[in-house]
């Protein structure tokens, strides 16, 4: 499975949001990325931790790709403006972990997945969970070429089978197995406290972990 290059936007500029990006450029893809500060006073750590990003404002990279990938607290959720997100391919890497988001009760008490709670908030997009089983250190150092022996797999779950598809071709270009688990709510079986979450497997590894 192969991916043509395409414009992908990266809303946060954090640990995992600059990994995605160095992805994404190795791939030879586009990347647009904002944070929490105007791009002016990202820039320069834009600059040094993906080299080729441009920093935008989170509208313009909206605006400008193809493709956004979530990677930024969960808690700024609702600065996101979800009209403007309507009708693209939304990637969710993002996960309810106490450590770092501290306590969230709308997620602690929620008995959904934490991505089904994120697609409920953001109606009309193309919604796929994705890239947010593994930590940013595995991600920036796992990636191989297709067909490598020991290829790390990244688990996707969305209910637009077409969208699963396109998102699997973007996890494959970044240098992982796509290993879909079907509809959004089995993505529940690979966000926090889950066997598949935070350990790198294989394809094979990690359909016996969500199974």
């Amino acid at each position: 499975m192969t991916s043509s290059a395409t414009t992908i936007g990266i809303i946060g500029a954090g640990k995992v949001g600059t990994v995605l990006a160095r992805l994404a450029l190795a791939a030879g893809h586009r990347v647009l990325i904002s944070g929490s500060r105007e791009p002016s006073r990202i820039a320069l750590i834009v600059d040094v931790l993906a080299p080729g990003a441009e920093a935008l404002t989170t509208a313009e990279v909206i605006e400008g790709s193809d493709v956004v990938i979530l990677a930024l607290p969960l808690r700024s959720l609702s600065t996101l403006p979800a009209d403007a997100l309507r009708g693209k391919l939304v990637l969710d890497a993002m996960n309810y972990w106490e450590p770092t988001d501290g306590s969230l009760p709308e997620y602690a008490d929620d008995e959904r997945g934490t991505s089904e709670i994120v697609a409920s908030h953001l109606p009309g997009t193309r919604f796929v969970k994705t890239f947010s089983h593994l930590g940013y250190h595995d991600l920036d150092e796992r990636g191989l070429p297709p067909g490598s022996p020991g290829r790390i797999a990244l688990a996707l779950a969305g209910d637009d089978p077409v969208a699963v598809a396109e998102a699997a071709a973007i996890v494959d270009s970044f240098g992982f197995d796509p290993h879909p688990t079907g509809p959004l709510v089995t993505g529940r079986a690979f966000q926090a406290h889950t066997p598949a979450f935070g350990i790198p497997m294989t394809r094979e590894q990690l359909a016996s972990a969500v199974s």
